[in-house]
């Protein structure tokens, strides 16, 4: 689990195990928290916890790859009142395998991706598609994908298939989920920075420019 403060001046980024979350009342002080690839999580509960508080404080929150797994995970249970959704890889016989093994395993693939219109990914990159990469083999089932269809939890990618590839919580600051890793863009010397991460980056900065105002 990965969180960035924004004091003045350059982003700082902290590393918070998940097992000491707790129930994210450590993340108070943070503007912006990024839930890393990492699965399994030493503590799943810890990642649901951070992304709870995320969702609920407004903090600009990025979640990519199992950070969008758990993202969902979360809203189904904490705000959809599915207590009983999971991760078929961790808990293989779960009633309702919300998280399931994909047809094809997308490990170092690169993939078209289609942003919807209006969307939190479409502004950032200034165009309805981009080609990303991924490194999982597991995904939303699409037998649940009904409950993500009529917000505010929003639909805001897919892929040429139709599958759903990221998510975006409506009326929230910042809250993107992507199964892709556009982190990866930056990764190769002389990328530039994905533009969903500057995004992420720039509504960091907001929040404490924000908070600041108010404790002037």
């Amino acid at each position: 689990m990965a969180l960035s403060a924004v004091p003045e001046g350059p982003i700082q980024g902290v590393w918070v195990p998940t097992e000491s979350v707790g129930k994210g009342e450590l993340l108070a002080d943070f503007d912006g928290i990024w839930c890393v690839p990492g699965m399994p999580y030493r503590s799943a509960e810890g990642a649901i916890a951070a992304i709870r508080h995320a969702r609920l404080s407004g903090t600009p929150f990025l979640g990519t790859s199992a950070g969008f797994q758990y993202a969902l995970i979360e809203y189904a249970r904490n705000s959809l009142g599915f207590g009983e959704a999971d991760h078929q890889k961790s808990n293989p016989k779960t009633s309702m395998p919300l998280m399931s093994q994909l047809g094809c395993a997308l490990v170092g693939v690169k993939a078209t991706v289609h942003f919807t219109p209006g969307s939190i990914l479409r502004k950032s990159y200034q165009s309805p598609q981009s080609v990303e990469l991924y490194h999982c083999s597991f995904g939303l089932n699409d037998r649940y994908r009904r409950l993500f269809t009529s917000g505010p939890l929003i639909i805001a990618a897919v892929d040429d298939q139709d599958a759903v590839r990221a998510v975006e919580l409506d009326g929230h600051p910042f809250f993107v989920a992507t199964l892709f890793l556009p982190e990866m863009a930056s990764a190769v010397n002389g990328s530039p920075v994905s533009p969903i991460v500057s995004a992420f980056v720039a509504a960091c900065r907001r929040r404490r420019e924000s908070l600041a105002k108010k404790a002037s």
